[in-house]
């Protein structure tokens, strides 16, 4: 397995820079580094290593930013499925709030075997997404297409069901819950403003105003 001599830092960097690739071709150093709090200088020697690897693991060219190889890329989609996996598994099986399944699972991803993911999946009916609404890669480590939109976009008159929150910060995913913000709710666009991008909603039977940091990490699907 390609896993087996990698260390539970390089997976945690294969990670990252797949989510920061989801939405452009190339991660920086910079966003790199910002997301694993360590230093560009260190996000640099890693990045040489791991393109020097046997096979591959990323593309790297100095001043032009880092993309996954198949081989890079087929590693962070196994610690997907194994974090995405147990964050369901906690939630559903053993009570944690939305808000507390990312930390544990960050802990447990890299050493649960390939035996404990099959029983989890098993268990939880082949699940397609976690608690948040992100897929979940399948045994194939392949991930269905969604026509998703970020909340930010919508504007007055549309309607729209969460289907994703793209954030783990535990005090935000609180207060979506507190507002019932959650996935599989229905949402109406009230109004926007083009001063500061905030949007009225109507959640249920109450009116809430968001700004465009929160709904930006909020995704969609357009009734």
């Amino acid at each position: 397995m390609l896993r087996d001599n990698l260390t539970q830092s390089i997976e945690d960097y294969l990670k990252a820079i797949y989510d920061l690739t989801l939405f452009e071709q190339r991660a920086t150093t910079n966003q790199i580094a910002e997301r694993m709090g360590v230093t560009p200088a260190s996000v640099t020697g890693m990045l040489k290593r791991l393109s020097s690897n046997d096979p591959p693991l990323l593309e790297y060219h100095k001043h032009h930013g880092v993309a996954l190889t198949p081989a890079g890329e087929q590693v962070a989609l196994e610690i997907i499925r194994h974090h995405r996996l147990l964050e369901l598994f906690l939630h559903d099986r053993l009570g944690y709030p939305w808000d507390k399944v990312h930390a544990e699972a960050d802990r447990l991803e890299h050493v649960i075997s390939e035996d404990l993911e099959e029983r989890i999946a098993q268990d939880l009916g082949d699940p397609r997404h976690d608690p948040h609404g992100d897929p979940i890669p399948g045994r194939d480590l392949s991930l269905a297409s969604e026509a998703l939109l970020p909340l930010d976009r919508l504007r007055p008159g549309q309607r729209a069901v969460v289907q994703r929150v793209r954030n783990d910060d535990p005090a935000l995913l609180r207060y979506l819950q507190s507002i019932q913000l959650t996935p599989q709710t229905q949402v109406t666009v009230l109004d926007y403003s083009s001063f500061d991008g905030n949007l009225r909603l109507q959640i249920g039977s109450q009116v809430v105003v968001l700004g465009p940091a929160v709904t930006q990490q909020i995704y969609v699907e357009v009734l």
